[in-house]
């Protein structure tokens, strides 16, 4: 019996796509990591605090790198409006389709190694599809309140983020039950981008489809090497 490799390719995610995606990534690295940090100082260095100023330096990193993942998503939203059929599925869910359910639950059997053979989708498979719209776009818009909401305080009254944010607070109760909402809300996220790693690594080896160089050239890679 001879095995022969057959390998079609499709392009899916557009430049500036994969552009957002990459440069989101970076983002959500960096909010996390001084997001930590700034929820949990490093310990205090001896002389005075304007000596050393790191805790400044690390807030201004998370606010830089916040207003870059802000600019990023609306740019991304616009990108939905005017890319591709694949540039939309991070902002709509097609939960009312019977099938899509169907799908879901196969995908959830082929992670848990239940089912033998993947189900092969040009863009996002249903689970990913319902993860992305969930933890990307809705935490993502949450994070961006809250955030905001929490940086109001610092510009101050009157300012353009008190005035487009600073309600949350108040409609919560206080600003430290944002800032708890925020805080869970990375560790979501965080949660996710280890889940997604491990799961774009784990699809490039056993469902014979391409998941991270997808994300780099934007041509997906379908290979079939099952016996003739």
């Amino acid at each position: 019996m001879q095995t022969e490799m057959k390998q079609t390719a499709v392009y899916v995610y557009e430049a500036p796509v994969r552009l957002w995606h990459w440069v989101n990534a970076l983002s959500i690295t960096i909010l996390a990591i001084t997001g930590y940090l700034i929820a949990n100082p490093l310990p205090t260095m001896s002389g005075e605090a304007s000596d050393h100023y790191v805790m400044g330096y690390i807030r201004f990193v998370h606010f830089a790198a916040a207003y870059i993942f802000t600019v990023g998503f609306l740019g991304r939203i616009y990108w939905a409006f005017v890319g591709n059929e694949h540039a939309r599925e991070l902002f709509k869910l097609p939960c009312f389709r019977c099938g899509f359910w169907k799908e879901l639950v196969h995908e959830l059997r082929w992670y848990a190694f239940l089912e033998k053979e993947p189900k092969k989708y040009i863009g996002h498979n249903p689970l990913a599809h319902m993860f992305i719209v969930v933890i990307i776009t809705i935490g993502g818009f949450a994070m961006l309140l809250t955030g905001f909401a929490l940086y109001a305080e610092q510009t101050g009254i009157g300012s353009w983020q008190d005035s487009l944010f600073g309600w949350l607070i108040p409609l919560v109760g206080q600003s430290q039950d944002v800032r708890i909402w925020h805080h869970w809300g990375m560790w979501i996220i965080v949660v996710f981008v280890m889940m997604h790693v491990y799961v774009a690594i784990r699809e490039d080896i056993m469902s014979r489809q391409s998941l991270i160089s997808t994300m780099i050239s934007g041509w997906r890679m379908f290979k079939d090497d099952r016996p003739d």
